[in-house]
């Protein structure tokens, strides 16, 4: 292989990488809002902040890391990456990172 086509590929591999974590910011953007904005009663919920934004854009990356080394047939970088991307999801779902302010509940609930 030479450098022209390594170059490419790792230039390549970056560009799907960065699309990745564009693709998560892009995903948390509704729950951003919606903590943010109009938070229950004025109050703004912080946590879809620090915790969703960067949970959402590390997922979007480690996708984007899983395409890459399968596209490249690296089965081992491919099952890290697929590894770091389930993590994520759970630590995500353990701390409900991107909860958003409690729903009013009318009587009865």
């Amino acid at each position: 292989m030479d450098n022209r086509s390594e170059a490419f590929r790792g230039v390549a591999g970056c560009l799907v990488v960065a699309a990745g974590g564009v693709a998560g910011m892009l995903a948390w953007t509704p729950y951003g809002r919606h903590g943010l904005v109009s938070g229950f009663e004025g109050a703004k919920e912080w946590n879809v902040l620090w915790l969703g934004l960067p949970v959402m854009t590390l997922g979007g990356m480690a996708a984007g890391l899983t395409l890459a080394a399968l596209a490249g047939r690296k089965w081992r970088r491919a099952l890290g990456a697929a590894t770091a991307l389930a993590a994520l999801a759970g630590f995500g779902v353990a701390f409900d990172v991107l909860e958003g302010p409690p729903l009013a509940c009318g009587p009865g609930c």
